[in-house]
């Protein structure tokens, strides 16, 4: 129960990673707000779920406010908010482009931006990005890529930007992870992904929760500025 009393909140908790990340801190004692696009709102016990876009400034800022007044505080941010719309450079229209790396990017710039003042006031806080291997570069993803290589950067600006002020900011890098957006790839790419696994296996998105969770526990306390790849030896 190592976040029993602590306020968590989830970007992109609907499913998937963020759904295991959210699930995974309520099961070790926090309250957890989901911010989820075009979400049913509900109030469970340690866990409201909240329709937000992440690419909106003014409701990001809203909820924000709606958080720290119902939980009297927030401690930890975990953006995850994401999306995908391969396609070769050559193929990709300015509108996917650009749609892709508001979301993913911008996606989590704004939440964090949307914290910070909080966390300064109470001279502490945890944000925790969600990257991808893909930032190294992959084929017909130039725009995932450059949006999650961008996150990283983020990532390590924010830290420095933040030391100071008691808050830590790393990230997390999945590899090929069993989720919905995996999904959608062909079943003739999903078998060469796999194969390429030194592990041998696909990613659990508890994998990527527990990995979350670590970043945010005082376990991690003195690191800050790192993206972590969880991928199962596939960059290797």
């Amino acid at each position: 129960m190592r976040f029993r009393d602590k306020v968590v909140i989830v970007t992109g908790g609907g499913r998937g990673i963020g759904a295991a990340t959210a699930q995974h801190f309520h099961d070790e004692g926090a309250t957890v707000f989901v911010w989820e696009i075009r979400a049913e709102e509900t109030n469970e016990q340690r866990c409201h779920v909240r329709s937000v876009d992440v690419t909106d400034a003014a409701q990001l800022e809203a909820a924000t406010r709606e958080a720290i007044a119902t939980a009297g505080g927030v401690d930890v941010l975990i953006n995850n908010a994401g999306i995908i719309d391969d396609g070769f450079a050559t193929d990709l229209t300015l509108e996917r482009w650009e749609r892709v790396l508001r979301v993913n990017l911008t996606g989590t710039f704004l939440p964090s931006q949307a914290v910070i003042p909080h966390f300064r006031e109470r001279q502490g806080g945890i944000i925790v990005n969600t990257s991808s291997i893909s930032a190294l570069g992959n084929r017909g993803q130039s725009n995932y890529a450059a949006s999650k290589a961008g996150v990283i950067g983020l990532t390590r600006t924010l830290a420095l930007e933040l030391a100071r002020d008691g808050i830590r900011c790393n990230g997390v890098a999945p590899g090929v992870i069993d989720t919905e957006m995996f999904a959608q790839v062909p079943e003739k790419i999903r078998a060469k992904f796999l194969a390429k696994v030194p592990l041998g296996r696909l990613g659990r998105p508890e994998d990527i929760a527990r990995l979350h969770a670590f970043l945010a526990s005082d376990d991690a306390s003195y690191i800050t500025g790192q993206t972590l790849f969880c991928d199962g030896g596939l960059t290797l």
